[in-house]
């Protein structure tokens, strides 16, 4: 079942987006990468690790924007700067796992890197507010007025990192394949639409062929 397919998903901060990629890789057989990727980036480019850590999913200048904008995916150039050298490491790392497929990749902008991929499933999971916020505070041991500012201050990361990165929109339908509302779902809930709608799109793909 969901033979070959690569599935990306992003996700609001609080949502369970990586809990759900976790099962969701679990039941599938597939592999999960998360933090997996900064350790295959520090191979790739030789970064430590805890520098990587620190740029994670966060936006950087807008000299790389113009510099991305103008290479990608040729992947000719051959940055000098620590920002141009995270990126490119991140974006060749994501774009190696192409033609492996059977995989979740969470977060790192990877829907967009592999967007020319036939079997790629993007998927964006989102949730409650209140809901969030309320797993967070329980998560961190804080009040859920603090983990409610947390989750904003997250989100708008996530965002930007994703708007910086990309030519769509963090969070907006039209970005993805398919949105999943983990509040109303649950977790299992939300991974089995997500198995449903990736066999449906596997079956898809093997009636075009």
């Amino acid at each position: 079942m969901s033979g070959n397919m690569i599935i990306t998903i992003g996700r609001q901060f609080g949502s369970g987006g990586h809990e759900i990629g976790r099962r969701l890789a679990k039941e599938l057989g597939y592999d999960l990468y998360d933090k997996e990727l900064l350790k295959m980036q520090a191979e790739r480019s030789g970064i430590a690790e805890k520098v990587l850590e620190s740029y994670d999913e966060s936006p950087t200048n807008s000299l790389l924007y113009s510099i991305v904008m103008d290479v990608y995916p040729s992947m000719n150039y051959v940055g000098n700067s620590l920002n141009q050298q995270i990126f490119q490491a991140q974006y060749d790392t994501i774009y190696s796992l192409r033609d492996k497929g059977r995989c979740v990749i969470i977060g790192r902008s990877a829907d967009y890197i592999l967007r020319d991929c036939p079997n790629l499933v993007s998927v964006f999971i989102c949730a409650d507010l209140e809901q969030r916020a309320e797993r967070v505070a329980e998560f961190e041991k804080i009040t859920v007025a603090r983990a409610k500012d947390m989750v904003l201050k997250a989100d708008k990361k996530r965002a930007n990192f994703y708007n910086f990165q990309t030519e769509n929109r963090w969070g907006m339908a039209e970005s993805y394949d398919l949105c999943v509302n983990s509040t109303a779902l649950g977790y299992d809930g939300s991974v089995e639409l997500i198995k449903e709608f990736v066999e449906m799109k596997r079956l898809n793909l093997s009636n075009i062929k």
